[in-house]
């Protein structure tokens, strides 16, 4: 079973004017101890998205790097793993394409999806919303610390919580049974000083 460090940053390309900004911001993170990253592009192009990745993984050499979505692009550009929605390949599709070595975690939102997601490979699930989020245009219903509970007693797999996490919840989620927190926004502004304090928060 994989061990997941406990702040999950989520690099949104949607959030920064040019790559060089989405850069910036990565690299001042893992100077202040982010350690697990996913770069994640929905409107990008592939050769985009690829261009990104590879100066990803050139800025943060030693950080875990997931790419959203995009199995095939977590192996060109030599990501640790892909992270796969409701709506992208089924898991052991993804699989089939990043080999055993490589992770794979998934979006859930219920437990049922919980449930079946916890019968396949992935290494790792990601729950929610669990608190209200603006990082999606239609947003599945928020679950709140009842829905981490209920999918904690579902798996025994690593829970990632995600969806309107911030410093004052973030401890929340884990006493709920998450391993992890994904966050957007609420690591956008002063993003050295945000890190920090959501490590100590989680610590």
């Amino acid at each position: 079973m994989i061990e997941l460090s406990r702040l999950y940053a989520i690099l949104d390309a949607s959030c920064f004017p040019d790559p060089s900004a989405l850069m910036t911001f990565a690299d001042t993170l893992r100077a202040a101890g982010v350690e697990l990253f996913q770069y994640r592009n929905k409107s990008g192009n592939s050769r985009q998205m690829l261009s990104h990745a590879r100066e990803l993984r050139r800025t943060l050499p030693r950080a875990t790097l997931i790419m959203n979505d995009r199995a095939d692009l977590c192996l060109a550009a030599g990501f640790k793993g892909v992270h796969l929605g409701q709506n992208d390949l089924p898991v052991e599709q993804g699989r089939t394409v990043v080999g055993n070595d490589l992770w794979i975690g998934v979006s859930t939102h219920n437990p049922e999806q919980v449930s079946l997601a916890d019968a396949t490979s992935a290494d790792y699930l990601a729950i929610g919303p669990v608190f209200a989020t603006k990082s999606k245009a239609n947003p599945d219903p928020v679950i709140g610390v009842a829905g981490i509970r209920a999918a904690r007693a579902l798996t025994r797999k690593p829970l990632v919580a995600i969806g309107g996490i911030t410093r004052a919840n973030c401890r929340a989620a884990l006493e709920a049974g998450a391993n992890s927190v994904a966050v957007i926004s609420d690591l956008l502004e002063s993003p050295r000083q945000a890190a920090a304090e959501f490590l100590r928060e989680l610590r």
